[in-house]
């Protein structure tokens, strides 16, 4: 071990600091300084949004599933402005497609328009706790070297739940054999043949072959069209990662470039009339992590809650989103070998306007009293953080966690674990939150 002390900097002008600016972080720093706050967001990149903007993911997943919009509130906000700003996106749709540049925009004036402060191309290095799981400051690292931040509460919001596993709080990994969802890289193709595009019945010309393509390991491919002649791809698999391992990012990301390549010259080969002429515009600068850290929380949201279509008497966000667990490496041998696996998302399908509600305990680190995480690092069961990792439900329990932290600076000491649920319901319901 390498010991390293030296004295930095310190800013204490903030009551609630969020790490992480992706949906969820843009939401809790919004609806903190709507709360009245003084607010920071910190961000490790140089733009918000997250898989969105940075991820490149083409479209929204969770707003409906065919009934009304599942997460209102700040979500519906961000949702109709992007719409707004998209000449070819019908508006009023429940979802869609997304202009990765104008969502960036998009969410820049939410966070900036509330009255909260952004710090961008500033990473999270340390977090200091004390005895009583009292977070006092974070570390922080950017151009201006090495600085501690202190805040009344922070909102965790990255992603793997960074802030939280930092500070001492408990957390789970993976599956019972340690191993996770695949990552994907998505990306961005122009020049399309957009006549021919809306011909394509189907993307799934991709598919493993071991010899002309050999990196391609699946036909996993879905497109949206996110702008004029620009076409949006999810596709192809990139397994055995662990987005919480700097080594095993770093290799796959490479990794991920060249099956990219692979990807457009399979379909500018099978699907010539529409892709011939197309040119890779970009790749994500964010690899597409489906899995990393959940919290051990106050509440694990669990499948029996997603079946039963539970209301919690301290629900903060609703949610309509399938069980979306893509197989791991192990499953995939199983399905190959002819066994069946013991779960079968497609059995589980909401009906149109049906949802499971998400308690506010489950945004609570056991251990700590002055942090509270949001989007897909949440507590909840494997399956269930399927559900729950999308962005339509990031957004939804992020506006809840920035309201929540801007609640608890009336308390003498704050603690997450005693916020007043009440009062929070009752707030978000005042400002549009889908609650029940």
């Amino acid at each position: 071990m390498y010991e390293f002390k030296r004295s930095i900097p310190v800013n204490s002008d903030y009551q609630v600091i969020v790490v992480g600016g992706g949906p969820a972080g843009c939401a809790a720093a919004a609806a903190a300084a709507r709360e009245g706050a003084k607010t920071l967001l910190i961000e490790g990149t140089a733009a918000l949004g997250g898989m969105g903007t940075n991820g490149l993911v083409p479209f929204w997943c969770g707003f409906s599933n065919g009934g009304d919009l599942c997460s209102t509130g700040i979500g519906k906000t961000v949702l109709e402005a992007l719409q707004e700003k998209m000449p070819l996106e019908e508006k009023g749709k429940k979802g869609g497609s997304i202009d990765a540049e104008a969502l960036k925009r998009v969410y820049d004036d939410l966070v900036t328009g509330y009255g909260a402060e952004v710090l961008f191309h500033t990473v999270l290095s340390a977090v200091d706790t004390d005895d009583e799981g009292r977070v006092g400051a974070v570390i922080v690292s950017n151009k201006g070297g090495m600085k501690a931040y202190t805040a009344d509460v922070f909102v965790d919001c990255t992603g793997d739940a960074d802030l939280t596993a930092w500070a001492g709080g408990e957390f789970e990994l993976g599956d019972e054999l340690g191993e996770m969802q695949c990552a994907t890289m998505c990306f961005t193709l122009t020049n399309v043949n957009m006549e021919e595009y809306a011909k394509i019945k189907t993307h799934r010309v991709i598919y493993p072959n071991g010899g002309k393509y050999p990196l391609i390991p699946d036909d996993h491919c879905v497109t949206a069209i996110v702008g004029p002649g620009a076409v949006g791809f999810n596709a192809g698999s990139l397994f055995g990662v662990d987005g919480t391992d700097p080594e095993d990012l770093s290799r796959t990301l490479i990794k991920g470039r060249k099956l990219v390549g692979q990807i457009v010259d399979c379909i500018k080969e099978e699907l010539p009339e529409a892709y011939a002429e197309a040119h890779l515009d970009k790749t994500q600068a964010l690899l597409g992590i489906r899995e990393g850290r959940r919290i051990k929380g106050d509440y694990k949201l669990c499948q029996e809650d997603y079946h039963s279509r539970r209301v919690f008497p301290d629900e903060i966000a609703r949610n309509c989103y399938n069980f979306d667990c893509h197989e791991t490496p192990t499953e995939i041998a199983k399905i190959q070998r002819g066994e069946a696996l013991p779960f079968k998302p497609e059995e589980f399908l909401y009906a149109p306007g049906e949802s499971h509600g998400i308690p506010y305990r489950s945004l609570v680190p056991e251990k700590l009293k002055n942090v509270i995480v949001a989007g897909r690092c949440i507590c909840a069961e494997r399956r269930m953080q399927g559900t729950t990792r999308i962005m339509a439900a990031c957004l939804a329990t992020g506006e809840a966690a920035g309201m929540a932290a801007a609640h608890a600076l009336a308390m003498d000491k704050v603690d997450m674990h005693k916020v007043d649920t009440d009062k929070l319901r009752a707030r978000l319901k005042e400002v549009g939150a889908y609650i029940k």
